[in-house]
C-alpha cells in the first residue's frame, strides 16, 4: 500500500512541478508582442464573433467559467505579454468555443462539476461517519457498506476529472492551436514551445485526478480497508 501511494503521489506531484516550469521558462516579457494575453483572448473571442463573452482577472487559477461566461486569467497572464500569457488565453477562449459550439463532453464536465462539490462534502461526512457507526451497530458489514458508499462518491471525482482531460486536450488542439496557427499569431520558431504551453495546460488535470485518487486511498489507509 505504502509504494502504491507513494506511487499516486508522485503522480500528482510531478505533473504539476512540470507544469509549472513550462509555464515559468516561457513567462519571460516579449516586446515584440503587440498586446498582453487579456487583449488577445478579447481579439480570439471578437474575431469568433463571441463578443458576449467577458475577460476577467483571478487569482484563482486560469479557467473558463461556462456558467458567467468568461474567461479568467491570473494577472501575469492577463497583464503580461509572455509566450505563457497568449498561449494560455488561447487556450481558455477554446474553452469558449466549445461553449459556443455546444460541445457535448465541456457540457458534460460542468454537470458532472457541480456534482462533485455536493458528493464531496457528502463523502466526508459518510467517511468521518464509519467509526460512530461501528461503535452503535457493532456490526462489521454496515461499516463496509458505510465505507463502500463513500469510496464511490469519492470516485465521482475521479469521473469528473476522466471527463476533463479530453476536454482540456480539445481546448489545447483542436481549438486554440488551429487558431493560434490560422491567424499566423505566433512566428513559426514559437510554435514549438507553443504547443509545450498547451500541453502543459491540458495535463494540469491529470494531477487533479491523480490527487482525487489520493483521498480515497488516504481514507482507506486511516480506516485499515
Amino acid at each position: 500500500m505504502l509504494i502504491l501511494l507513494a506511487a499516486v503521489l508522485g503522480l500528482a506531484v510531478l505533473p504539476q512541478m512540470w507544469v509549472r516550469r513550462v509555464i515559468a521558462r516561457h513567462g519571460h516579457e516579449r516586446a515584440d508582442f503587440p498586446g498582453t494575453g487579456g487583449e488577445f483572448a478579447r481579439h480570439i473571442l471578437d474575431e469568433m464573433k463571441l463578443s458576449h463573452i467577458k475577460v476577467e482577472e483571478t487569482n484563482l487559477g486560469d479557467h473558463y467559467d461556462p456558467d458567467a461566461k468568461a474567461v479568467r486569467l491570473l494577472p501575469q497572464h492577463m497583464n503580461g505579454r509572455s509566450l505563457s500569457a497568449v498561449v494560455i488565453a488561447a487556450h481558455e477562449a477554446g474553452h469558449a468555443m466549445q461553449d459556443a459550439s455546444g460541445y457535448p463532453p465541456l457540457a458534460a464536465r460542468t454537470r458532472l462539476a457541480k456534482q462533485a462539490v455536493r458528493t464531496e462534502k457528502v463523502a466526508a461526512v459518510v467517511m468521518l461517519a464509519v467509526p460512530i457507526v461501528m461503535v452503535l451497530a457493532k456490526a462489521p458489514h454496515v461499516v463496509l457498506i458505510e465505507v463502500m458508499v463513500g469510496v464511490m462518491i469519492f470516485a465521482l471525482s475521479i469521473l469528473l476529472h476522466a471527463v476533463t482531460l479530453p476536454v482540456e486536450f480539445d481546448a489545447s488542439f483542436g481549438r486554440a492551436l488551429p487558431v493560434l496557427k490560422a491567424g499566423r499569431y505566433l512566428d513559426d520558431k514559437d510554435m514549438p514551445a507553443a504547443k509545450e504551453i498547451l500541453r502543459a495546460a491540458a495535463f494540469t488535470y491529470v494531477a487533479a485526478a491523480a490527487m482525487s485518487v489520493l483521498d480515497v486511498m488516504r481514507w482507506l489507509r486511516v480506516l485499515r480497508i
